[in-house]
């Protein structure tokens, strides 16, 4: 086999992973394409020691440490396909180089699929986001929408009520909300908005208008949206890999997969997100690879 494992993804999850495989001598392989999901994002936040740095310096600054140990090398490219071969298996590259490896960790992530909404894309992760853990601080007491709707809205909004009291629900349609809900949003001064969006009128991804069909504007500082996910990378599926009703890899809580000799960690295996928890689902997935390596070799 050309590697111990092979990790593909090559952001705070697998890095972490790397991290905890190279001080183990594991001879490891990370496979990266350099498009991390949150590409657009300022500054990442609740994530000690790194407060307030930007996503990309974090990445650098980790790939600077992991290279210090020689067993593990990154590959600048997109595996497009996995399978299982006698001893392990092969990873191929969409520049047509095969590696082979005897366990495999997938930290490929998520996908955001954005919808409809001119000059959405735009704002996301800058503007429009998505959890008040890692940017609800940096808009607290400002008027601030949801893009959402029904009990997901209601919960959000609940919990939002904590930064922010001026709060605009957007539900871009028929509201779908129980009549005890829409009492308690009333009280709470909580209003909903039916109207269809068509644009979020911005600059340089800084919201300034979320305006409905017929012209009409709404002045918000932010919005926070829960757009589709869908998985990053169809290798889950070359290998058999099962995925939770929530769309996400199945793993145990050592981040072993439905197959056996593969691993994810990270965005592609939980809907939580944040930097810290990322990192530590990595860490947690390479001492687990190791530890199976010990017991298949002593």
């Amino acid at each position: 086999m050309d590697f111990d494992v092979i990790i593909v993804g090559g952001s705070y999850a697998g890095l972490s992973a790397s991290l905890s495989l190279g001080r183990a001598l594991r001879k490891v392989l990370i496979i990266d394409n350099n498009k991390p999901c949150n590409a657009q994002t300022p500054h990442s936040h609740n994530f000690l020691t790194h407060d307030g740095e930007k996503p990309s310096d974090i990445s650098a600054q980790a790939r600077a440490e992991i290279l210090k140990y020689p067993t593990v090398q990154f590959f600048t490219g997109k595996a497009i396909s996995a399978k299982q071969i006698s001893g392990g298996f092969n990873v191929t590259l969409k520049s047509g180089e095969v590696f082979t490896t005897r366990k495999i960790l997938l930290s490929t992530g998520l996908k955001d699929v954005m919808p409809d909404i001119k000059g959405f894309d735009a704002c996301w992760a800058i503007s429009i986001i998505h959890c008040p853990y890692c940017h609800g601080y940096e808009v607290k007491n400002e008027k601030i929408g949801l893009l959402m709707n029904g009990d997901h809205a209601f919960e959000m909004a609940s919990n939002l009520y904590n930064w922010n009291k001026d709060l605009t629900i957007l539900t871009n349609g028929k509201p779908q909300f129980t009549d005890v809900q829409l009492d308690k949003l009333k009280s709470k001064s909580i209003s909903v908005v039916e109207n269809e969006i068509v644009e979020m009128e911005h600059e340089n991804g800084h919201l300034k208008n979320v305006v409905s069909q017929g012209g009409k504007r709404l002045k918000l500082k932010a919005i926070y949206a829960r757009p589709e996910i869908q998985q990053h990378s169809n290798l889950y599926q070359n290998l058999g890999c099962e995925l939770t009703d929530l769309k996400t890899i199945k793993i145990n809580d050592f981040g072993k997969t439905t197959i056996e000799g593969v691993y994810a960690a990270g965005d592609c295996a939980s809907l939580f997100r944040s930097l810290s928890i990322v990192v530590a689902s990595g860490t947690i997935a390479g001492v687990a690879l190791n530890r199976e390596m010990i017991a298949e070799e002593f």
